[in-house]
């Protein structure tokens, strides 16, 4: 897989998970709301970030071209091997989906027309395609399409292709609706529907060539790319949703941020995105132009070794929770660009669910010396013991860790470590459970839009040694986890994740710590942005929105 700076990462991690940069991974939307809890229970789908524009402008300025800087140069332009933000970002301009997210978490149809019948106690999922719809070379979207896009990912074992591990099967029912059937009733599967279609017959000529130069059914078509200097895109004219105003929009890697908040300043970029914590204040104090921010579906936490060492005693982990103070870490280092987490998933899921987070809030302790020092007297661990924190290349991350060692040092260990690691060797050791590795990492996980993409993943024990790093044990939690997930009743999975997340939080396997913003700078002259929850729906220029420059 790649992470979300566009690297290979060394795992079986599938996108939209292993934060490993800036960034994350979504679409844009037409009209018609269903479940965006991925239960079919409708909720209101609400982004819980602050600014933006909340309206596009009544009137428009028509033409002109977006000029929008990236974090990274994408890599892929086909969806069936698109993994890294990136990538997404330019993918989402360039293919419509089966279904879209309009607001936060919330699923809209876009390809499909409407919602999908579900049948055999949530196991049967059937989906018509609108009959208007067409790809850029002007060849019908039809049910073949459909399952082949479906089926490529895992049939090629690209990084994409345990997306749909649940599908038992799929069938073209007639030409224009399509029949998932799966395994099992999986809680999250209309999310999973949330995937675009591509050209069979087209993509299968050539899937190398596709791979660059795709055709798509998106309101933009591709006219150039030069990985790592460019991407052109320029408006469909035949696009089948509401048509952008814009003519074209480039993308543009700029890996400095620095030097991104720069280039905005120079009029080089009309919006930039990721504006990190320093950098806030050189982006507001700018002349025309301001920061846009909404909060992502990101999850920075601390995760603890249960397996070896003296982390894998609750009382060493509740005295660890007593010595740092989050609150004051996130202050100094995270805010104005993210919020401080007390549950093990953002505000942008636990908010749509209605999860009780008053009552998580209330697990962490405040800073108190006095009573750690004592659970770890009553743990035993001697004074000279070698504590080992490691980190990822990652400021914030990082001064996290720092902060968790600084406490140790208050309480007497001089024998504290925190290790900044490059992606490779981080991922190397993260998830060994060894003691001679960590006691203690941080880490991220990014853009699930449901309960069972945090905490499964995370926490449930078949993912040890991939995307768990932290062995807890607790067989209840982990058939709560496993419950949750193969079952689509809303009330039952809320339940079960309730109780699930109480106690890991409780046992203190990981100590949650902020969300990230989905920031931009952007220039007053550009109308109608708004940024997105999900990070690859960023930047919405066409269907729901309408944004134009007013130079």
């Amino acid at each position: 897989m790649t992470d979300t700076n566009g690297r290979d990462v060394p795992d079986r991690v599938t996108r939209r998970r292993l934060l490993a940069g800036a960034g994350a991974a979504g679409a844009a939307g037409l009209a018609g709301c269903f479940g965006g809890d991925g239960s079919g229970t409708p909720t209101d789908g609400a982004d819980t970030g602050t600014g933006g524009t909340d309206t596009a402008s009544p009137t428009p300025t028509p033409g002109g071209r977006l000029s929008f800087a990236q974090t990274k140069s994408p890599l892929d332009l086909d969806p069936m091997q698109a993994n890294d933000v990136p990538s997404l970002q330019v993918v989402e301009r360039l293919f419509d989906s089966l279904y879209t997210y309009s607001e936060g978490t919330a699923l809209v149809p876009q390809l499909a027309a409407g919602e999908p019948e579900v049948s055999k106690d949530a196991t049967r999922y059937v989906v018509e395609l609108r009959d208007d719809v067409t790809f850029q070379n002007g060849t019908p979207i039809t049910a073949e399409d459909v399952k082949y896009s479906f089926l490529a990912p895992g049939r090629e074992e690209t990084s994409n292709g345990s997306e749909f591990t649940m599908v038992d099967s799929i069938t073209e029912v007639d030409d224009r609706a399509v029949q998932f059937d799966l395994k099992y009733p999986f809680g999250p599967f209309r999310h999973k529907l949330a995937w675009s279609p591509v050209p069979k017959e087209h993509r299968e000529n050539n899937k190398k060539a596709f791979n660059k130069n795709p055709v798509g059914s998106g309101p933009f078509t591709l006219e150039s790319f030069t990985e790592g200097q460019s991407v052109e895109l320029s408006k469909w004219e035949d696009y089948h949703g509401k048509q952008p105003v814009l003519d074209g929009v480039t993308f543009a890697p700029v890996e400095e941020p620095t030097t991104r908040v720069t280039t905005l300043r120079n009029g080089e970029h009309d919006i930039v995105q990721t504006i990190p914590p320093k950098l806030y204040s050189a982006v507001q104090n700018q002349e025309g132009a301001s920061v846009e921010e909404r909060e992502g579906l990101g999850y920075y936490y601390l995760s603890f070794n249960c397996n070896e060492g003296p982390t894998a005693d609750p009382k060493v982990r509740e005295a660890i929770d007593y010595a740092v103070s989050m609150d004051e870490a996130v202050k100094n280092y995270v805010e104005p660009a993210g919020k401080r987490l007390t549950a093990p998933m953002p505000d942008s899921v636990t908010e749509p669910w209605g999860f009780p987070t008053d009552e998580w809030e209330q697990i962490p302790h405040d800073k108190d010396l006095d009573e750690a020092q004592r659970l770890l007297d009553e743990a035993g661990v001697p004074t000279d013991y070698s504590w080992k924190i490691i980190v990822p290349p990652d400021d914030k991350r990082e001064q996290i860790g720092i902060s968790v060692g600084n406490s140790l040092q208050e309480l007497g260990y001089t024998n504290v470590s925190v290790t900044r690691l490059d992606w490779g060797a981080f991922l190397d050791k993260y998830a060994t459970g060894k003691e001679s590795d960590y006691n203690m990492y941080t880490l991220g996980w990014v853009d699930e839009v449901d309960p069972d993409g945090y905490l499964y993943y995370l926490f449930h024990e078949s993912e040890e040694g991939s995307t768990n790093g932290c062995y807890y044990e607790n067989d209840e939690v982990m058939t709560q986890l496993e419950q949750a997930r193969r079952t689509a009743d809303h009330a039952e999975r809320k339940r079960l994740y309730t109780d699930a997340v109480t106690s890991i939080l409780e046992d203190r396997a990981h100590l949650p710590v902020y969300n990230l913003k989905n920031s931009f700078g952007v220039k007053d002259y550009v109308e109608g942005f708004r940024p997105h929850t999900v990070a690859k729906v960023n930047p919405r220029v066409a269907g729901q929105e309408t944004v134009s420059l007013n130079k």
